[in-house]
């Protein structure tokens, strides 16, 4: 998640009210494997328990090292986990990855310096065709979480996504929510360094000389990653896609606001668009905005999902992706 560094330093449709129970999903997901030429990609598959074929989903992480269950080393979660194994439940598979030089996929990572956000677009891709490939599966959708949600869209005319969905995604380009959000959680001083920074990587160029307090953000080997972030705006990706699509957001996010979906349901008017009212960037239900308030649903696993959310993608799901080939 592009900005959960920082946190820890409109209206839209109602979610559709609950769904009744569906059989359990496996109580274990499948490991699964994706030979490339630099290294295994690892992930795990959600499977119904009901008998298949199924459509299947792919689950994209958001930003930094967050990992298939949607933890990292500032974030213990479980929402991805808690996400797939409920999607399950519901008779869509879902596969959940670790990026590219993240967790179990660690060793298949080029050196910081040459990843860019085409490189993950670039394995979603391979994902893809291995999920098309498997007699498991009928249809192939997307879902993407925060900065997931761009990689999901770069890669959509290779990958051919049935439906695609995102939650708490960017609308904007992301240089414009970095800069807000640097500037409500740094000293003045120090956005005025960020704002320098960020207009010389928006123009292609690295920056050698980081302060300190910024190097986790703008280090020079992670440069090239943001400036090839900086190079898309997610609304104009939308507006050239043709397949259904689902715009999640939560009235509680503090990291993704109601402007990002706005601006994405304005760029692609075909798309569904749901807010879920207390569901922050996490997927969990926090009332208020407070940061103290929304510390522990970034900390506590056991917290549950928020209760609209499986049933806003169910029924989406149910309305567009193909239970048959």
């Amino acid at each position: 998640m592009l900005t959960t560094i920082l946190l820890l330093a409109a209206s839209g449709t109602k979610a559709p009210p609950a769904t009744a129970l569906a059989p359990a999903p496996r109580q274990v997901g499948e490991l699964c494997e994706l030979r490339t030429d630099t290294g295994t990609l690892h992930a795990t598959l959600d499977l119904p328990a009901s008998p298949g074929p199924w459509p299947v989903l792919l689950l994209h992480p958001g930003s930094g090292p967050t990992d298939r269950n949607g933890n990292g080393p500032l974030l213990a979660t479980d929402c991805y986990k808690q996400l797939g194994r409920a999607l399950a439940a519901q008779g869509f598979a879902v596969l959940r990855i670790d990026k590219r030089g993240i967790a179990a996929s660690a060793t298949a990572g080029p050196h910081e310096e040459k990843l860019t956000i085409e490189t993950y677009a670039a394995d979603a891709v391979a994902w893809a065709n291995r999920l098309r490939a498997d007699a498991r599966f009928t249809t192939v959708g997307f879902i993407g979480h925060s900065e997931g949600w761009l990689t999901g869209l770069i890669a959509a005319d290779q990958a051919r996504w049935e439906v695609m969905i995102s939650l708490c995604g960017p609308g904007r380009p992301l240089s414009a929510i970095l800069r807000e959000q640097l500037h409500k959680n740094v000293p003045e001083k120090l956005y005025a360094s960020a704002e320098a920074i960020i207009v010389e990587l928006e123009a292609g160029r690295r920056v050698e000389k980081v302060p300190a307090e910024l190097a986790a953000l703008f280090r020079p080997s992670v440069q090239p990653f943001v400036i090839s972030l900086f190079r898309y705006n997610c609304a104009q990706l939308l507006a050239k896609t043709q397949m259904p699509v689902l715009i999640i957001s939560g009235s509680t996010d503090l990291q993704v606001t109601s402007e990002d979906a706005d601006k994405l349901a304005q760029a692609n008017p075909r798309a569904q668009r749901v807010t879920i009212d207390g569901m922050n960037h996490v997927l969990k239900p926090v009332k208020g905005l407070n940061r103290l308030e929304q510390l522990r649903s970034y900390s506590d696993p056991s917290l549950p999902l928020h209760p609209q959310l499986v049933p806003a993608l169910t029924e989406f799901l149910r309305q567009h992706l193909s239970q048959k080939k």
